[in-house]
């Protein structure tokens, strides 16, 4: 396995038809052999319903194999999944043709016991003759709407099975398959690359889940596991998945889960934050958060570290600005090998080199631009572009000495009171975030 690759650790978490996406990126990139991938993707795709690609993926492992020497069981699959495709069509078309009726649609509301009532009613109307036999929907009938969505999204038709997942939810009044049935839809969504949609089915699925009542923390723990690494989708897709993103992983039950479950999703934390950082209009709390994460990993590095967050270590615990200068270079490597974050490999890095350079600066008072240039691995011409930037953007107190080759910082100290009341203002928070965790170690335990 590559040194960093977190494919091994993310893969548990997600659906099998959503790592595919991933094994397609490691093969394109040469992570892997070619053989290494094939093999995954048939042990991936062999108990879907995929037959056809299934049956090419081990023509390609067997390539001196002839037509008569594919095993039978594949075509034997095929003909079940054409069997059962085609009874779950004729056992949807009733409902699905009348929930997708105009005049239905208009009628249906949110209430579902109001909406079955409804449809019962409806052969009283005898305008229009497609519902003279609604009285025969029941619930056996809408569950089948379920089945077949499950059945088409194993197919491979996620596009047919959102649709049949949708149609399930408005009328079902069991919360177990509507949760279920909303998790089918949010993968959906995902593999057809829908992005607004995805984010919205996010937010439905975020809220079942905080208002449901599970067996135990440790399954709660799970499922919030679950929607955390499926969540990586829309966030690194969206156009602003990276501030909703940190607005999801800052939520103290959501933070908990990382350190608890699965601390090697700080990866994406730290790049959302500092990414974020020049596209967020408060920089107060944008350099809030780039101090908490740095104090969550200095927490956590005994549990995972990567080039990534010992970044943020080397600045901003030990101040070691060589070091944070070197992992920097090996930061970019590991995220333009990173399925989720390789489009922000070059924004991360100019970020970062913001960072580096405003800790520095804070910390000195006379600082020469060609050293602080050599630290950013800029040329001296551009580093002085860079450092005007840098005073502009971060509101530092300087100047520069253009004969000297010099920036001149101001640095004002605040007094004892206000450092008390800066360092004590948010310790609520975390008496609040150390007691979730105490809490969920202790449930572990038990």
């Amino acid at each position: 396995m590559p040194a960093h690759d977190l494919t091994p650790k993310i893969t548990p978490f997600l659906d099998r038809h959503l790592v595919f996406p991933l094994l397609e990126f490691l093969q394109v990139n040469g992570i892997y052999t070619d053989h290494e991938m094939l093999q995954a993707k048939f042990a991936l795709l062999a108990p879907t319903n995929m037959t056809d690609y299934v049956s090419t993926l081990w023509k390609q492992l067997h390539p001196d194999a002839s037509d008569d020497d594919i095993p039978s069981e594949y075509a034997e699959k095929r003909q079940l999944v054409l069997d059962q495709m085609s009874r779950f069509e004729q056992e949807g078309e009733k409902v699905l043709r009348v929930l997708e009726d105009p005049e239905v649609k208009a009628a249906l509301r949110q209430d579902k016991a109001q909406n079955l009532q409804y449809l019962r009613e409806k052969h009283d109307v005898p305008r229009n003759l497609v519902y003279t036999n609604t009285r025969q929907i029941t619930v056996d009938m809408i569950n089948v709407l379920y089945q077949s969505g499950r059945f088409q999204y194993d197919c491979g038709d996620y596009t047919r099975a959102a649709d049949l997942l949708y149609h399930f939810r408005i009328l079902s009044t069991d919360s177990d398959l509507v949760t279920s049935a909303t998790w089918g839809v949010f993968a959906s969504e995902i593999l057809q690359t829908n992005w607004d949609e995805t984010l919205e089915e996010l937010v439905k699925l975020r809220e079942i889940l905080d208002s449901k009542t599970f067996s135990s923390p440790v399954a709660q723990l799970h499922h919030r596991t679950w929607i955390l690494h499926w969540s990586l989708f829309p966030f690194f897709n969206h156009e602003s998945g990276r501030e909703a993103l940190c607005e999801v992983f800052f939520q103290p039950a959501y933070l908990n889960t990382i350190q608890t479950a699965c601390p090697w999703l700080l990866r994406y934390l730290v790049v959302s934050v500092i990414v974020s950082r020049k596209q967020g209009k408060n920089t107060i709390q944008n350099n809030k958060r780039i101090k908490e994460v740095a104090k969550i990993i200095d927490q956590e590095r005994y549990e995972y570290s990567d080039p990534v967050t010992e970044f943020m270590h080397a600045l901003y615990i030990r101040f070691d600005f060589e070091q944070a200068q070197f992992l920097l270079g090996e930061a970019k490597f590991v995220l333009s090998n990173d399925f989720f974050l390789v489009a922000l490999a070059e924004p991360f890095i100019v970020n970062c080199r913001f960072l580096i350079s405003e800790a520095y600066c804070r910390i000195h008072q006379r600082i020469n631009i060609r050293d602080l240039a050599n630290k950013i691995s800029l040329p001296e011409e551009e580093g002085e572009r860079f450092v005007v930037d840098l005073i502009r953007d971060a509101r530092l107190d300087g100047k520069i000495d253009y004969k000297e080759g010099t920036l001149i910082m101001k640095h004002t100290s605040n007094s004892i009171c206000q450092q008390v009341i800066e360092r004590t203002k948010y310790i609520h928070v975390d008496s609040l975030q150390a007691n979730s965790v105490i809490q969920s170690l202790s449930n572990r335990t038990d």
